[in-house]
């Protein structure tokens, strides 16, 4: 099994090996796509970090949010591809930011990973009722959160189911 977010934090060598500011690595190679672009959200500092340094070294272009309301000012300002999403959050949780990122019609297709320590069925059936795209629960593996951010990538964009 892959290493845990903790121990990916404590694997790296800090803040400072972090690309300063949230625009992508730098520009796209001529002719070629530009980098995904992925909206971390969660309240744990600790996730937050290690996913935006693992994303950023795959060559995504990573921006964070630390709650519910900073998630959605951020996809205004720029809509992402894919949004981790922590269901439970301070302002707005994550179902109710699901939801009005899966009504707003300039956003139906962004992809969204729900990120939950709580693993109940129940959980997970509301977050797909609510059109998540796919459901991760804590703790979890950095390498299977990078897997399913690439798989969410390669499916076509829209709505789920359709």
């Amino acid at each position: 099994m892959g290493a845990t977010v903790e121990e990916t934090v404590n694997a790296m060598a800090g803040p400072a090996d972090l690309p300063p500011g949230d625009p992508p690595p730098g520009p796209a190679a001529p002719g070629s796509a530009p980098p995904a672009r992925i909206l971390i959200v969660d309240d744990e500092p600790n996730i937050l970090l290690s996913l935006q340094f693992l994303m950023r070294k795959a060559g995504y272009a990573v921006r964070t949010a630390a709650d519910g309301e900073q998630a959605l000012a951020e996809i205004a300002r720029e809509k992402p591809d894919v949004v981790l999403l922590d269901v439970m959050m301070p302002k707005l949780d994550g179902f109710t930011v699901c939801q009005r990122v899966k009504t707003t019609p300039e956003w139906r297709d962004v992809r969204v990973i729900m990120l939950t320590a709580r693993g109940r069925e129940v959980e997970r059936e509301k977050g797909r009722a609510l059109g998540a795209d796919d459901y991760i629960t804590k703790p979890f593996a950095t390498k299977d959160a990078m897997d399913r951010v690439a798989a969410a990538l390669a499916r076509p964009a829209g709505p789920p189911g359709g």
